[in-house]
């Protein structure tokens, strides 16, 4: 009998990716540096869940964190060089996706 196993790190980054929304999020830091407001009205995504999840990816060295010592303060969240070597990876899920999903009907 054949014993595969996964390899480790294969592993971890499918489990760093399949947290719900944290795919979402990578794709919309692609288009560049935004707010935490303009990530949270592109998903149906509650501020918590936001929060957890690019805190999960800063963590990770994927997302990074800037504070501007403005008045109000700004805060703005961008893609790490380790988050944007995903960009490939997800340019070929829309291709995948494209040709093989069906497009889902606006509820």
């Amino acid at each position: 009998m054949n014993n595969t196993t996964l390899c480790p790190r294969f592993e971890k980054g499918m489990q760093i990716l399949s947290k719900r929304w944290t795919g979402l999020i990578v794709n919309q830091l692609l288009n560049g540096p935004q707010r935490f407001c303009n990530i949270e009205s592109a998903f149906p995504i509650s501020g918590r869940i936001l929060s957890e999840r690019l805190k999960d990816l800063e963590l990770e060295g994927i997302v990074k964190r800037d504070v501007y010592p403005e008045t109000p303060v700004r805060i703005e969240y961008s893609l790490t060089e380790k988050g944007m070597a995903l960009a490939p990876v997800m340019g070929e899920i829309q291709n995948w996706a494209q040709e093989w999903l069906e497009p889902i009907e606006n509820q």
